[in-house]
Order: structure tokens, then C-alpha cells, then sequence
């Protein structure tokens, strides 16, 4: 069950710079008064009614909140505090200030398979707690895999953002049609029950693009990337793939597996030879073979441009639909007042847009 504070959150948080803004709230530097620790507090806001158009539905924070309160792991993002008022909800969560882990892979000069294992393995260890809890994120990708601090030799990798997860109850089946069109597993395409096995899809795809720089289902528009996952359509291409080792291409083939239950799971992964070499010989062929730089850095800045893209459209978006909605307010004011739109110009703007469903490429 989860716990909500009904206190002032400036009680015990001074609330510092904001860090990020979007659809439903937005992100905030804040210090806790008792001890002077650094925080970084999501100030969410709630809609007030059904009809309400702007703002979070309260189930939905609270299911993010359980499942956080479920997942204490040096490689998942903690949440210490959860404040509630009537308008909003206030997540006091761990500050992670080193950035994205693809921006932080881009800004290198070259990078062994090795030295990739780190961070794969880092992942797997945070995967692996979440679905020995029956948790799966189901929204797995680069922008949801920080850096704690990159300016360190061997940087902490958190998990974010666990809008979608869902925990699952034994004899209970879920389906659902969320998720980013690149990374979702087939059974999500196809409505099916979903499984944690999802997730491992994922990391398939994850591992693909850090080794080669090229997505593996990536089409010219999300119905041709839903259909290149649903039909198995990808390979590893010389071009891409020339310096990447037999053994990191064996461990991509078991995860893009169509069926589910033919997925290794994240306990699997980290065993696997490529995680886990067997012997000196596969130790040192991880380390002989690198990723792919160059592409690798052209994919980061196509997918960088795209984020910067969808988050000025939808900007542009919800600045049309204010105006609209001012327009009708004010041409009849008595017969409806339209709650969300008050909501919008009493309040500050809301949380980190969810890039739920963009086609980040």
C-alpha cells in the first residue's frame, strides 16, 4: 500500500532549481532540511476530477509509488518520500546527475565489448531483482538508463521511470499497448498476455544498438518498425557487426526470440558466456572485439534530435490547446468552466514528459 504525506513537503525539503518540466509537473533540485542531503523532488499534478484534460490520475502515481517502495536496488532510482495536496503529488526521489548512459557512451573515443559488459551487466542485476518481485518495467530503453555520476572510472547505472511497470498477480493476465515502437516485444504489438519476458526483449534491443549503432527493427515510420518486430525482420549486418564478437551476437539471438517463454531471463544473461566468459579464450575475444563507434555516434545524435523534436512539438501542442480552451472559456464562461484549464493558470507546468509511445530513433 502506498504511503502519502499529507504534510507541507517545504516542511522538510527546500525546494531548489528546476531540473525538467513537461505535460504533468515538473522536476526540482531539493535539500532535506534535517540533514542537508541532495534530492530531486517530481512535483506531479493530479487531475481534480474526472473530466479534468491536464494532470495524472491518482492511480496511477500511486501504482508508480508502490512499485518503487517494491524495488529497493543500488541500480534502480529510490524514492525516499511521497507528499500529497489536493492539487498534486510530490515524489522525493534520488537525485541522478550524470546524465543518460548512451550520451555518456558517445562521448568516448572507442569502447571494448568489455567495457560494454559493465554497464549490460549493471542492467541485468537491477532486471533480474525487478522480476524476482513479479515487476516488469515494460518501458526499457536508453533514456530510462542514467548515470548516477559520470565523472568517476566506473560509473553507477540507475534504472528510471517506471510509469508503465506493472507487477503481476499469480492467475491474473495483463495486456497492454503501451511502450516506445522500437523496443516493444511482439506480444505487446499483438494485444497477447504479457509476461516479464517482455523486458528481456528489450534488452535484446538495447544490447544490438550499443554494439553496432543501428536499430534493429528501426523502419521510416512506427507501423513499419511495429511490423519489421512482428515479422522477426532484422540481421546483423558485415557493415555494422565487423568487430563484434560470435558470442555477443549468440546472446542478441536468444533475447529476440518471438516467443516469450524461449527468452532467457535476466538471471540467464548473467551467465551467459558473453556476460560471464567461461574461459580465458572468451574473456580475451570480448575484450579484442569493440563496439561501433562511429555509427554508434550517429545514432545517438539522430536520437538525441528526435527527443528535441517530439518534446518542441508537444510543446507547441499544449500551447494551441490552452489557447483553444481560453478561447472557448471566454466566449462562454457561464455555461462551462473548464476545471483544467484553471488548473493550468494557478499551477506551475507539470512533470518530465513521458515520451510514451515517440518514435525515438
Amino acid at each position: 500500500m502506498a504511503l502519502f504525506k499529507l504534510q507541507n513537503v517545504e516542511d522538510f525539503y527546500e525546494i531548489g532549481d528546476v531540473l525538467g518540466s513537461g505535460h504533468y509537473g515538473q522536476v526540482c533540485a531539493v535539500r532535506e532540511r534535517a540533514t542537508g542531503a541532495r534530492w530531486a523532488g517530481k512535483f506531479l499534478k493530479l487531475r481534480r476530477s474526472a473530466s479534468s484534460r491536464l494532470g495524472l490520475e491518482r492511480k496511477s502515481v500511486e501504482k508508480e509509488v508502490e512499485i518503487l517502495q517494491a524495488l529497493p536496488h543500488c541500480n534502480i532510482m529510490a524514492l525516499k518520500d511521497v507528499f500529497e495536496s489536493r492539487a498534486e503529488v510530490v515524489l522525493i526521489v534520488e537525485l541522478i546527475g550524470g546524465g543518460e548512459l548512451f550520451d555518456f557512451v558517445a562521448e568516448k573515443e572507442n569502447l571494448s565489448e568489455g567495457e560494454a559488459i559493465e554497464f549490460m551487466k549493471q542492467i541485468l542485476e537491477a532486471v533480474s531483482f525487478m522480476h524476482s518481485k513479479k515487476i516488469a518495467h515494460f518501458d526499457l530503453k536508453p533514456e530510462n538508463m542514467m548515470l548516477l555520476d559520470k565523472e568517476v572510472s566506473h560509473p553507477h547505472i540507475k534504472i528510471i521511470d517506471f510509469g508503465l511497470a506493472h507487477c503481476f498477480i499469480q492467475g491474473k493476465e495483463y495486456k497492454s499497448l503501451s511502450g516506445t515502437p522500437q523496443y516493444i516485444a511482439p506480444e505487446v504489438i499483438n494485444y497477447e498476455p504479457l509476461s516479464v519476458a517482455s523486458d528481456m526483449w528489450s534488452i535484446g534491443v538495447i544490447t544490438y544498438i550499443l554494439l553496432s549503432g543501428m536499430s534493429p527493427f528501426q523502419g521510416d515510420t512506427d507501423e513499419e518498425t511495429l511490423r519489421n518486430i512482428v515479422s522477426m525482420n532484422y540481421e546483423f549486418e558485415d557493415r555494422y557487426f565487423s568487430d563484434t564478437s560470435a558470442v555477443a551476437k549468440d546472446f542478441i539471438q536468444n533475447l529476440l526470440v518471438k516467443d516469450p517463454s524461449g527468452r532467457l531471463t535476466a538471471e540467464e544473461c548473467l551467465v551467459h558466456p558473453w556476460i560471464k566468459p567461461l574461459t580465458r579464450n572468451d574473456a580475451a575475444s570480448r575484450n579484442r572485439s569493440s563496439i561501433n563507434m562511429k555509427n554508434f555516434k550517429k545514432f545517438n545524435a539522430r536520437r538525441k534530435w528526435k527527443m528535441s523534436y517530439n518534446m518542441v512539438w508537444a510543446c507547441n501542442r499544449l500551447c494551441r490547446m490552452q489557447l483553444l480552451c481560453k478561447s472557448d472559456t471566454q466566449e462562454d464562461s457561464d455555461l462551462r468552466k473548464c476545471e483544467s484549464d484553471q488548473e493550468d493558470t494557478e499551477t506551475k507546468p507539470a512533470s518530465l514528459i513521458r515520451r510514451r509511445l515517440s518514435s525515438n530513433s
